[in-house]
């Protein structure tokens, strides 16, 4: 919904009956993964892809057939065979499309993703009707359980970066990069400035406690410390290993993280909190959207 979310709300506000057309199952080299989507209106406009192209014409087609019945379809292409102009999958592959008109369901849907609330949507794929759970995810990715289709929408990938310190510059700039929202906290205000961190999305000159308490943190979170000051990374690691978040890092030696650990157990962490960073290695950040779409465990560091 995020990539067509601009269209679908200009199209429903101007009373535009619209077409939600969805990739809903893959075989084998498919063109665009679950979940892409392509927006058709009965005045004719069309948004998003389901192929790059391969098939949606053919889809644009049945659009307008479903605005016409009111009724959704589960669309089926394949492989293109010789005839060139035939409709299929160029590439090859094997794909099928829910095509069915939007509801309120929908609306509701773009709501959430607006305030960044995360929810799963869940659609019959006989009749088309949808439903939304709200609350964090469960699954990371979309899928099919047999006529139901389900996909999770969890907060946009979100990095906080605990220091602003030299090299949490350029961290926030590759951060931003890569899709992620980002914010930026300190306790040194002459430190936490926009003209520092010109990309972050918010800047907190807050102790890390503070500034953390008031972000909702999940999996879709990011946290990493550079400040290498116990004074701001205990707070941080305290608060932070509390939650859900989907990556914690701490800069820092071997030696200075086991004396982290040490001091973290002595105040009643257990051994599963902190194993969620204790792992040997360092898991990369992935761009959201990937599998997964949050940033894996990693240790801290």
């Amino acid at each position: 919904m995020r990539e067509v979310a601009s269209e679908y709300r200009e199209w429903r506000a101007a009373n535009d009956d619209v077409v939600i057309a969805t990739v809903v199952t893959t075989w084998g080299s498919s063109p665009r993964p679950l979940g892409s989507r392509m927006l058709v209106s009965r005045s004719g406009r069309m948004a998003g892809s389901v192929s790059n192209g391969c098939i949606e014409g053919a889809v644009f087609e049945e659009a307008q057939k479903v605005l016409d019945s009111g009724q959704a379809k589960l669309l089926e292409y394949g492989v293109a065979d010789d005839l060139a102009f035939e409709v299929g999958l160029a590439c090859g592959g094997h794909i099928e499309v829910l095509v069915q008109p939007a509801t309120e369901v929908h609306d509701r849907a773009l709501e959430l993703l607006e305030a960044e609330r995360p929810f799963t949507l869940r659609t019959d794929l006989q009749t088309g009707t949808a439903e939304i759970a709200e609350g964090s995810p469960d699954a990371e990715l979309a899928s099919r359980d047999g006529d139901r289709f389900v996909e999770p929408f969890p907060r946009p990938a979100h990095m906080v970066i605990v220091g602003a310190i030299h090299i949490a510059i350029p961290l926030h700039r590759l951060a931003k990069l890569m899709g992620y929202r980002v914010t930026v906290i300190d306790a040194r205000a002459q430190f936490a400035t926009s003209e520092r961190f010109p990309e972050a999305d918010a800047i907190l000159a807050e102790w890390p406690d503070e500034g953390l308490a008031r972000i909702p943190v999940d999996r879709s979170t990011a946290v990493v410390i550079l400040t290498h000051d116990p004074k701001f990374d205990m707070p941080a690691l305290r608060t932070v290993l509390r939650t859900e978040a989907g990556y914690v890092g701490a800069i820092g030696s071997r030696k200075t993280n086991q004396n982290r650990f040490d001091a973290l157990r002595e105040e009643g962490f257990t051994d599963e909190q902190l194993a969620r960073g204790a792992s040997p290695g360092f898991s990369r950040l992935t761009r959201p959207g990937e599998a997964g779409p949050y940033a894996c465990q990693s240790p801290l560091t």
